[in-house]
């Protein structure tokens, strides 16, 4: 570390400033020394409420010393009866925010406040898609072409909520996934996303056709409302399950290990508490042999916050990375993060280890989402 606590100047939180980008809520925090850090909310369906929220919490926050993160993460949890995902993902933002400061007055990345790196590069998974089996096919391809070792892809045709029968259903998810197993040709792990689009008999049946592919992880295989149903699925369908991205608080994620819910947690660090509440949910994770695969369909500030907590726990596993070298994503940062054979190379530069493009926030706006949730056959409102 270049200097101690002590001899750092004191300073307080001056401003709070968030940002609607695409369908993400950005925040800066700024400090009377002139250090400003960044953060990120991941409600990323509900970026006008989520700054709400924010707004909400800077008559707290101004005026207060930076430094004192999970006291500021607590006061601003427990001062009212409720909590849920807007209160989580606000939260989330400013402690991102504030772990930034406080590694940039420090001059130092993030993960040395938070024990220390344990790796060099982070191996990351990637987003396959396609509307057809051969266009699924070929871009499960051009990404391990590109590098990537690990690849994530649904089961599911777009249109798999206008399915006849269940058979139909599970059929055409277990083509799909055998034509992707076969074109990799055991250079890159699959991973499956069945995104709750399923209810537990419906996963369980399916996960036992796919054992024979050998996934690496099986997501959301059901709603995470049940800890216990998804241990029930995890056990019966006889793969690993990876979950956790809706949970807002440490306290779900213990329920889930504690019900032997999951072999990879997936906690969102824009949303489970920051980078405080994520380290948190690790070292559970940790204690029952569990391994972390952090959420991330956000900009590039959450890719960032991401891998300052790959870098500072022991039971890291993969990196949802959704690429950042195309607009708006690549415009946001003035360099991103770098990225070589599907691995991120942890940073050395202080605080995420990111700078923003003020031109870019400038001129970026939010992209306004109409909500059209999928609908059956018979006229039913599906799981998206």
């Amino acid at each position: 570390m270049t200097a101690r606590l002590s001899n750092l100047p004191p300073t307080r939180i001056e401003k709070l400033e968030t940002f609607l980008i695409e369908r993400w809520c950005l925040l800066r925090i700024h400090c009377e020394d002139g250090t400003v850090g960044t953060g990120e909310a991941g409600v990323h369906g509900w970026p006008r409420p989520t700054a709400a929220m924010i707004g909400e919490m800077k008559s707290y926050l101004v005026g207060r010393d930076p430094s004192t993160i999970e006291h500021h993460a607590q006061a601003l949890q427990r001062h009212s009866h409720f909590m849920g995902a807007l209160v989580g993902g606000a939260i989330s933002a400013i402690d991102i925010a504030l772990w930034d400061i406080k590694a940039r007055r420090y001059g130092v990345p993030i993960y040395e406040l938070m024990g220390g790196k344990t790796r060099d590069r982070v191996r990351c998974y990637m987003h396959a898609k396609g509307n057809t089996l051969d266009e699924l096919v070929a871009d499960a391809v051009t990404k391990k072409r590109q590098g990537f070792t690990a690849i994530r892809f649904s089961p599911f045709a777009p249109d798999y909520h206008l399915r006849k029968s269940f058979e139909e259903w599970v059929s055409e998810a277990e083509r799909r996934v055998g034509a992707v197993h076969e074109a990799l040709q055991g250079d890159a792990d699959i991973c499956i996303e069945l995104h709750r689009q399923m209810n537990p008999a419906e996963s369980i049946a399916l996960g036992q056709r796919l054992r024979k592919f050998h996934p690496y992880f099986y997501e959301d295989p059901m709603l995470p409302d049940s800890p216990a149903m998804m241990g029930d699925v995890q056990a019966r369908s006889g793969l690993p399950v990876a979950t956790g991205e809706r949970f807002s608080s440490i306290f779900q994620f213990q329920e889930l290990l504690a019900n032997n819910g999951c072999a990879y947690v997936r906690p969102d660090v824009c949303l489970c508490m920051g980078l405080t509440g994520s380290k948190k949910v690790a070292a559970m994770a940790e204690a029952h042999h569990v391994k972390v695969i952090p959420h991330n369909p956000l900009s590039p500030i959450s890719t960032a916050a991401c891998v300052q907590l790959d870098a500072c726990i022991p039971n890291f596993a993969l990196q949802e990375y959704t690429g950042e070298s195309d607009p708006p994503k690549r415009d946001m940062v003035v360099q991103p993060l770098v990225l070589k054979d599907g691995y991120l190379e942890v940073p050395d530069a202080p605080g995420l280890g990111i700078e923003l493009n003020d031109t870019a926030l400038a001129r970026l706006r939010l992209r306004e989402v109409v909500t059209e949730p999928p609908i059956g056959r018979d006229g039913s409102v599906q799981d998206w």
